[in-house]
């Protein structure tokens, strides 16, 4: 976990039954929560270790729909409203800045794809602008850099993943739901070919219903319930450095580092060209899936053959409900940042922007990240399982979306009109 993840004071007591459970304590369940119980829809989350202890406290903390699939834009377009009100809506500031993001192109190959991209969104009223070597020096001075172009959406915004999501949590638990940490979900419970409730580490819940939002852990999950959900994990490594100067407000993304200001005054930043693939069992399994993503994204990626595999390999496949589960087993997935990566992120950084020359490192972490075969998540229920709603699989970038991607989830879960068209997310697709 990063040093600054704030920490949530929630319920030990299991209550014997409620309306909708909810499995996993991210963004997206926790914001399902929170919106379920503004409805008066009674609702538990249950997580197996803390609140926002995984990924939903790693991420960069982007909150943009530039590059997003056409498809995706929406739910992206729906986040920005969310996340503008939040503040407001749970009483708390979660770091949240409207202070644009903006991509680089060192090559034209590159610009091309920032101009396909651009031209396929041209009919969802974004204020994305291709950029010059001009406008580059004038939004971010101080650069040495020489960019073929990029891509600058002024709407796209930030927010601290390490405070937001526990200050969402504790608006949500004051509003109604019911949050209780250190409890795995096992497995769910069946009567009358639907589900009836889940089955925890303590005892049995009752429920009519279940919303999983378990991230990295969902494929494991549905796996030992028959489903198949088709994702694979990669991890991405970042710093934060001290407090700097820096050239701009604006978060941007080079071929190979993006950085962002901190509320706290330094900068997250990552190599953004490079990711570490460990290989495991589920390669073998699934990873034909995926054979249209490695032609073109090969070179991004860190392939590795190593303890992440062996460990992945000791956890079980497959479990019985009165059996410990893989989930009690790892808490937190908490692997190791990768330092050559990070150190090649600042080295490539300072080359573009000197004033990162003399960047300190105040604290560094890694995240796992689920990736599916379109980097698209699934939000959707589950036909083979009726009262079974899956949020998961968000590819690296569900902390931006995260707010309107629980809000979908609980109307799914609620039988209510969707936020938005849930069409690109269901689970057939995949």
């Amino acid at each position: 976990m990063t040093k600054m993840l704030e920490s949530v004071i929630s319920s030990n007591e299991l209550p014997e039954s409620t309306e909708v459970v909810i499995i996993g304590g991210g963004i997206v369940g926790v914001t399902a929560a929170l919106a379920l119980a503004e409805r008066n829809i009674p609702v538990v989350l249950l997580e197996k270790g803390h609140i926002a202890g995984e990924q939903s406290s790693r991420n960069l903390g982007w909150i943009r729909k530039t590059s997003r699939h056409a498809a995706d834009v929406p739910l992206a377009q729906a986040a920005d409203r969310l996340w503008a009100e939040i503040p407001q809506r749970i009483g708390r500031e979660v770091g949240y800045r409207q202070a644009g993001i903006m991509f680089l192109a060192k090559t034209q190959e590159q610009l091309a794809m920032h101009e396909s991209w651009h031209q396929s969104v041209a009919d969802l009223q974004l204020d994305s602008r291709l950029l010059s070597q001009a406008d580059i020096d004038r939004l971010v001075p101080g650069g040495r850099g020489n960019w073929a172009g990029g891509i600058y959406t002024p709407s796209d915004g930030r927010a601290e993943p390490a405070i937001a999501v526990p200050a969402m949590a504790a608006a949500a638990i004051e509003k109604g739901a019911r949050l209780i940490q250190q409890c795995a979900v096992r497995s769910l419970s069946m009567a009358a070919g639907k589900v009836s409730g889940v089955v925890t580490e303590r005892g049995e819940i009752r429920c009519q219903q279940v919303l999983l939002a378990g991230g990295a852990w969902s494929r494991r999950f549905l796996g030992n319930l028959g489903v198949a959900l088709p994702t694979l994990p990669l991890i991405c490594s970042v710093l934060r450095t001290k407090p700097m100067d820096g050239p701009t407000d604006i978060a941007v993304g080079g071929p190979d580092f993006s950085f962002r200001k901190h509320q706290h005054g330094g900068f997250i930043i990552t190599q953004r060209g490079k990711l570490d693939a460990p290989i495991t069992l589920d390669h073998l399994l699934v990873g034909w899936r995926y054979l249209d993503q490695l032609k073109t994204q090969r070179s991004f990626l860190n392939i590795g053959f190593g303890k992440h595999f062996f460990r992945d390999l000791a956890l079980a496949r497959r479990w019985q409900p009165s059996s410990q589960s893989p989930f009690e087993q790892i808490r937190t997935m908490d692997p190791q940042p990768n330092p050559q990566l990070n150190q090649d992120a600042l080295n490539n950084l300072s080359a573009a922007w000197p004033a990162f020359a003399n960047a300190s490192i105040e604290e560094a972490w890694a995240g796992l990240i689920d990736v599916t075969p379109d980097s698209n998540p699934v939000i959707d229920q589950i036909k083979a399982i009726p009262g079974l709603t899956v949020a998961t699989g968000f590819s690296g970038h569900g902390f931006g979306t995260g707010p309107a991607a629980g809000q979908l989830a609980a109307d799914l879960v609620a039988g209510v009109s969707p936020i938005i068209d849930p069409a690109p997310y269901r689970f057939e697709r995949l």
